[in-house]
């Protein structure tokens, strides 16, 4: 079944499942909104995190193109700067107040895991997801569940779903977190309604999102993170491109590298941090010892990149992206040598950020991890946090993975219920996350330092700050982080500081001598994502009358 809009004005035919930004990708627009200083931007997160693909729907500003479903006869407009101020349209939310045994937020591996493990001991159980079909980044399931999977992966994901719901977990899909409160008590809205939900314990599997490469002409349309690419095809079969560029550190590149030429697109050019595995044999095989089967994944997808006629390009980095006439040529340098390409769609992958907001927000204990340059949350061997009741499990916490995320996902649903852990639980984590080491240890690369970006390059993606800005602030030498966003907007955009307030956090650290923790970050505020004014209506109902 198909569906047709318009986009300023030309009518776009896409399939009934699409979001807007798929849509607008496979018909060839990159460019959905101007800024203040009249740049154009495009899809880049690919998950609702960036806020960066805004679109007018029907005369109402601000919508994500990423998650908003395609209607019939819609009428999408390239969003300017700053949109005229009009009422929003009448949307009535109905107030709904739950208070379920346990609540799981996010619907990926770890999330679906513990739900399962939940209700499996006797629980009641909600799992929260933003998407219309849950799975996560790991399992990302087609928008169109009548398709076949695309492999295993994706089949595995379905599975997931499936023994969720005959278990009898409440999914509530397309429901959006933007609030945590002590209790704990979280506030989430629907297309359709408001929920105020007070659990008796809480588990949260949130994930993470991509940290990209902040160099000149990052923020260009067309310029996108790995994920957001493999979102379009695994979800929406959308290629971001025809001809496509890769540059990242980690095995995701070389996956959707994989994914997306078997789809039809030209790789131009895959290029890895990271130095030859050949040069690293302990930890390849250390990596075998741990899990033989997702070795032998990794080496044979590569195999079939070879196949293919791709080969990766390792120790090499990008420097600078430019547009040029309708395509984007990459300035970048491999094994020290200056080298460039073009492509319709460079796509950029630099690590993990914890998607950590809800745990921060309800004052859970952080440590930094210095190795993959985040947070860690502190938890026990249940996966209990600080928080008596919270759980954390999955890449929220801090990367670890799908399998150890599942393991954990296990742990976590029968500790909540008050059940004890399965034998073979330990076991299997201490696996997982031995694999996990070994395989950063193969991938270990000097990754770029903010602090070395460029004076033109935005360091803020939102307030369009750049690190000449940023640079002069500096030189007041502000004591906290706080004072160097008052001074310059930085991280008062809105995604509110996920993507600049790491990089403001480290170079403020290095510069004082100090280590990074968790105050060293903006502090996280209620609503955690952008909300309007009729979820706040009708939440004020439910907080008005608790019962």
């Amino acid at each position: 079944m198909t569906r047709r809009f318009t986009f300023d004005g030309q009518e776009i035919t896409c399939a009934s499942t699409d979001v807007v930004a798929a849509a607008l990708t496979a018909a060839g627009h990159r460019a959905f909104r101007q800024t203040d200083t009249e740049a154009k931007r495009g899809i880049f997160c690919g998950m609702g995190v960036c806020q960066d693909c805004l679109v007018t729907v029907d005369g109402q500003p601000n919508q994500r193109a990423c998650m908003t479903p395609v209607r019939e006869g819609m009428k999408v407009e390239t969003q300017v700067a700053r949109p005229p101020l009009t009422p929003p349209a009448p949307r009535s939310l109905t107030p709904k107040r739950l208070t379920p045994e346990v609540l799981v937020i996010g619907g990926g591996a770890g999330g679906l895991s513990a739900a399962i493990a939940a209700r499996d001991a006797g629980a009641e159980v909600v799992l929260l997801d933003e998407r219309k079909v849950p799975g996560g980044q790991y399992f990302k399931q087609s928008a169109d569940t009548q398709k076949a999977p695309l492999d295993p992966q994706q089949s595995e994901g379905r599975e997931l779903q499936r023994r969720a719901r005959e278990a009898g977990v409440t999914l509530l899909s397309q429901t959006e977190v933007w609030g945590a409160f002590d209790g704990p008590e979280i506030m989430a809205t629907s297309p359709e309604a408001v929920y105020a939900i007070a659990p008796d314990r809480l588990i949260v599997a949130t994930g993470a999102y991509e940290r990209p490469a902040m160099i000149p002409g990052w923020t260009l349309p067309g310029v996108m993170t790995v994920g957001a690419a493999q979102t379009l095809w695994r979800s929406y079969r959308t290629l971001p491109g025809k001809r496509v560029a890769l540059f990242g550190n980690g095995p995701l590149v070389a996956q959707v590298a994989q994914e997306l030429t078997a789809g039809g697109a030209e790789i131009v050019v895959l290029a890895e941090a990271a130095p030859a595995p050949a040069t690293r044999p302990f930890a390849a095989l250390d990596m075998a010892r741990r899990d033989t089967g997702l070795t032998r994944k990794g080496f044979t997808m590569l195999a079939r990149l070879r196949r293919y006629g791709v080969r990766v390009t390792h120790d090499a980095l990008p420097h600078a992206i430019h547009a040029q006439n309708s395509a984007l040529m990459v300035e970048y340098s491999a094994r020290g040598r200056p080298a460039q390409v073009e492509a319709d769609a460079v796509l950029l992958n630099y690590g993990f950020q914890p998607s950590n907001e809800i745990l921060r927000l309800l004052g859970c204990d952080m440590t930094y991890d210095a190795r993959f340059d985040h947070l860690r949350v502190t938890r026990s061997s249940t996966c209990e946090t600080t928080v008596p009741g919270v759980y954390a499990v999955g890449d929220c916490c801090g990367l670890g993975g799908a399998p150890a995320a599942m393991v954990e996902g296990h742990i976590a649903g029968r500790a909540a219920t008050g059940a004890s852990s399965r034998p073979d639980d330990d076991s299997a984590l201490r696996r997982h996350r031995g694999f996990q080491d070994a395989l950063w240890r193969l991938y270990s690369a000097r990754l770029p330092l903010p602090e070395e970006a460029a004076p033109e390059t935005h360091i803020c993606r939102c307030e369009e700050v750049t690190k000449a800005q940023l640079d002069a602030a500096l030189t007041d030498d502000p004591t906290d982080i706080g004072a160097l966003k008052r001074a310059t907007r930085i991280g008062m955009g809105r995604c509110q500081g996920r993507y600049c307030a790491p990089a403001v956090a480290g170079i403020m650290a290095r510069r004082q001598g100090l280590p990074l923790e968790d105050l060293s970050y903006f502090a996280p505020r209620v609503p955690i994502k952008p909300v309007d004014i009729a979820a706040i209506t009708a939440a004020e109902a439910l907080l008005d009358d608790p019962e």
